[in-house]
């Protein structure tokens, strides 16, 4: 049995949907499923349980599990409850990594790449402590994901006791069906789509760099199914432990990310460019593109997904459907 917990958000969703295809039932969700529509992410499934957070270490108690996979967390990069975000993103995992520990289960949890800040240290996932202390996330979502990190590294640092596989996964824009629910925290392309099929322009950020293009500030999208095979790689293959990219290793611009939409809607570009906001030009990335050399080195083979045939894939097969869920 698999506990999975944020089951129910955007990569916990497609992962469960990735089980079921696979032809496993056998799934316990951890999540807040809430009022606002989230259990349509869901509502395509089949798992053995839905248990709150609240009841979690409750449930846990005496249980055997073949592994937790961790993609629970307050992902709000303009969160600023900071007990509140570190009760959920710091304190929690650690308990759920001391449980794991201790019954000999394995753990698969979600890290950030929001955890590189502005890019200025690199994107290299070099998780020894040295080159993580390095890392300045730049809000405090980033900074609750890395203090995590910093702490599963200063245990098997120490040799201090951890489960028997242990893997974070540093994602970076990952994209896809079931992430509706997220708001201002989805895709541009998730938010812009609904306009665009409909014909308004859509609006996009003039650069205030010099030698960028306007539209050309450059993300690493990665799509959901391919992050989820990573995870699902790492589930098959138990004697891999580390901290890892999980991104494509090629960065593309929004300017290709709304093109690819037009494209997929067989409709022509409309796009506007407008200043950016003053309040957050200091601290806008330009830039983000994994390294995925350790995942490559570790024996992940499998192929990413282009931009253009992800969102090609992603637009005719949810977005522009009456039923876009997974």
């Amino acid at each position: 049995m698999l506990l999975v917990t944020g089951g129910a958000g955007f990569i916990g969703s497609n992962f469960i949907a990735s089980l079921n295809e696979a032809g496993r039932t056998d799934i316990v969700v951890n999540d807040i499923v809430g009022t606002d529509g989230k259990w349509h992410n869901l509502s395509k499934r089949r798992f053995a349980d839905v248990v709150p957070p609240d009841e979690l270490f409750d449930w846990l108690e005496g249980r055997k599990l073949e592994a937790v996979v961790h993609f629970g967390a307050i992902s709000d990069t303009t969160a600023s409850d900071a007990d509140l975000v570190l009760a959920n993103n710091f304190r929690l995992p650690l308990r759920l990594l001391d449980w794991c520990a201790k019954t000999g289960t394995r753990f698969i949890y979600s890290s950030s790449a929001a955890t590189y800040g502005d890019g200025s240290a690199g994107f290299r996932d070099d998780w020894s402590p040295t080159a993580l202390e390095k890392l300045k996330p730049m809000n405090l979502y980033g900074w609750s994901k890395q203090q995590f990190d910093l702490a599963v590294v200063d245990r098997f640092t120490k040799k201090e006791k951890l489960p028997p596989q242990w893997a974070g996964l540093k994602f970076f824009n990952v994209f896809g069906p079931n992430e509706y629910h997220k708001g201002a925290m989805a895709s541009v392309l998730a938010r812009v789509f609904e306009g665009a099929r409909a014909g308004q322009t859509v609006k996009l950020f003039k650069s205030h760099k010099q030698g960028i293009a306007d539209g050309d500030q450059r993300r690493d999208f990665i799509y959901v199914d391919d992050a989820i095979a990573v995870v699902r790689w790492l589930l098959d293959t138990p004697t891999v432990n580390g901290i890892f990219n999980a991104g494509t290793g090629k960065a593309r611009s929004f300017r290709d990310m709304i093109t690819a939409m037009f494209q997929a809607l067989g409709m022509k570009p409309n796009i506007e460019y407008i200043d950016m906001p003053e309040s957050i030009r200091a601290q806008y990335q330009y830039f983000t593109q994994a390294e995925v050399d350790n995942l490559r080195h570790a024996g992940y083979n499998s192929d990413f997904t282009s931009l253009e045939d992800a969102i090609g894939r992603y637009v005719t097969q949810y977005l522009d459907r009456t039923d876009r869920y997974r």
